[in-house]
């Protein structure tokens, strides 16, 4: 069995990498510690590159399709990880996932429509409607006993005809919660009573960490798979977003029909030689490297939850089940955001994810990227310290 470094510091600035070569331009800071975007500073597999390169080495780049090999490895996958079985004709490409989510809501409504939302949620959730002119309507989580649960009462009440969508983010970002299947079932039968699409982000759900076990939102039922479209991709897995390797899953004839017709009208569903390629191989070889990476970001989640306890125990983290993005609760400090803010960006210096950017009960909270060597996160984690201890 190869192991995996997940230690080595690899230099990512020059390489027009969002993470690194934007922090002056999104910051005002270039020399900040970049822990926001959520892609990874890991290596991408061995296994990926390599069939990458055997690629490149045919030195054509043809128009291409989508082999019986690149299905089947999505199949296979989705029924190792997830114990869903899925048909080759639910699949279809798609050129990111926020991409998709803008694509169904041109096809699925109408300017003036509602779509439902759940924050603290990964953003894009509101922007992607909004500057299509829908009317996006919040349902925020709720905290019972310190975990975020799904308000099924606040969400009856705030459906009527006007909504028509609502977006998923399953496991959560940036909560990192991995749904319990009760959960599920009940949003599904909500949504399928009230004819509400659910367009279900999975993007993170091969992050789920081993003690937990995600749930597609189209296999808890038989109405959510008649009610909604699910959202897939090796991407954040694999630390491959640069490639854009998204899948959609619709297990029902009729919504997929009118989605995948939308999609062929614009080849929206023509993937690159890339994507197949990368996609491919990251299913086909990719479960113990996944299982290496997702236990060296279990040791990261615990190493900043014992240093925060040990030295600013007013900062705490909001324990994932997922993903390698931790929800930190900085409201004991006391500041308000815009001092929260400065705290992190100019005083200790790192890049981090502002929480109100993901909505209602985002204030207080900053979101933090772990998936990065553990010598960058001390470093950090120090220069934090410093920073709250001369507040």
């Amino acid at each position: 069995m190869k192991h995996y470094n997940f230690d080595e510091i690899i230099e990512r600035r020059g390489t027009d990498c969002v993470k690194f070569d934007q922090l002056k331009e999104t910051f005002g800071n270039e020399a900040l510690t970049p822990l926001w975007v959520a892609d990874m500073d890991f290596r991408t597999p061995d296994f990926i590159v390599e069939a990458l390169r055997e690629r490149c080495e045919h030195e054509i780049f043809g128009y291409t399709f989508g082999s019986d090999e690149y299905y089947e490895s999505i199949i296979n996958w989705v029924r190792y990880k997830h114990d869903w079985a899925i048909q080759r004709e639910w699949i279809s490409y798609i050129p990111g996932i926020v991409k998709g989510i803008g694509f169904a809501i041109q096809c699925f409504t109408q300017k003036g429509d509602k779509v439902i939302i759940q924050p603290p949620v990964y953003h894009p959730f509101r922007i992607v409607p909004e500057k299509m002119g829908r009317e996006v309507v919040y349902n925020p989580l709720k905290m019972e006993n310190g975990v975020y649960e799904m308000d099924f009462d606040q969400l009856e009440s705030i459906i009527d005809e006007r909504c028509k969508l609502l977006i998923l983010c399953n496991p959560h970002n940036p909560g990192g919660i991995v749904w319990k299947k009760e959960s599920l079932v009940r949003l599904a039968e909500i949504c399928s009573r009230h004819g509400i699409l659910v367009i279900s982000d999975e993007i993170h759900a091969e992050m789920a960490y081993p003690q937990y076990k995600h749930r597609p939102f189209a296999s808890v039922s038989e109405k959510a798979a008649a009610c909604s479209a699910t959202f897939m991709a090796p991407s954040k897995t694999f630390n491959i977003a640069g490639i854009v390797t998204s899948y959609a899953i619709v297990p029902d004839p009729r919504l997929r029909e009118a989605f995948y017709s939308y999609l062929e009208a614009g080849e929206f569903n023509a993937g690159t030689i890339f994507a197949y390629t990368a996609t491919t191989a990251a299913y086909t070889y990719g479960a113990e490297w996944l299982q290496q990476m997702r236990m060296y970001v279990m040791e990261n989640v615990r190493f900043v939850d014992d240093f925060l306890k040990l030295n600013i125990p007013k900062i705490k983290v909001y324990q994932p089940q997922a993903s390698f993005l931790i929800w930190l609760d900085c409201r004991a400090l006391g500041l308000g955001q815009p001092d929260l803010v400065s705290l992190f960006r100019d005083k200790a210096g790192l890049a981090l994810n502002d929480g109100s950017m993901f909505g209602p009960g985002g204030e207080g909270y900053m979101r933090l990227n772990i998936g990065c060597p553990r010598s960058v996160l001390e470093q950090a984690l120090k220069r934090l310290k410093k920073a709250v201890d001369k507040k």
